[in-house]
């Protein structure tokens, strides 16, 4: 499987880096298989930053090797069980077990809105997860640990004319 994670350098030797906010799936190096999205993603960090140059890394995984040889949190959509931890963690509140490899859709942009009624109590649970069965929502796969990382062979960089 290929991965990509969009920033605004090459990420040749990813490593796990303290975050200064809460992310939908706590600490960690955020990759997705959607170049789209990452090349999207490089762009916003690059402006936010004010330095660099857009910039998708792409990696390579044996998928099959490394999810049987660490522990993998799974979502396959987003339902009760996502929603309370990605809730958890943006509010810096997950104490919960520690995995390896936590995969499943992003609450990006495009959720952003929904997602902020329903922490704000706007929305109830179940309000929210209907109204995100109905957005196109991306994926991700955070690699937790250093364990997790040794999995990830570099493979070079998306090309400009892709941007």
């Amino acid at each position: 499987m290929f991965l990509y994670h969009g920033s605004n350098l090459t990420v040749s030797e990813p490593r796990l880096v303290e975050q200064n906010r809460f992310l939908d799936f706590g600490y960690g190096f955020y990759t997705t298989t959607n170049k789209t999205q990452a090349i999207g993603f490089a762009d916003k960090v690059t402006k936010r930053r004010k330095e660099g140059v857009p910039t998708v890394s792409i990696f390579e995984i044996d998928e099959e090797k490394a999810f049987s040889e660490c522990s993998v949190l799974r979502f396959d959509a987003p339902d009760e069980a996502w929603l309370d931890f990605v809730s958890e963690n943006r509010e810096g509140k997950y104490n919960g077990k520690a995995y390896d490899f936590i995969y499943g859709p992003v609450a990006n942009d495009d959720v952003y809105t929904t997602f902020t009624l329903y922490t704000a109590g706007v929305l109830t649970k179940e309000q929210t997860i209907e109204a995100l069965k109905v957005k196109k929502l991306y994926n991700q796969l955070v690699l937790t640990s250093t364990k997790a990382l040794s999995y990830l062979k570099f493979c070079g960089t998306v090309s400009e004319e892709e941007f």
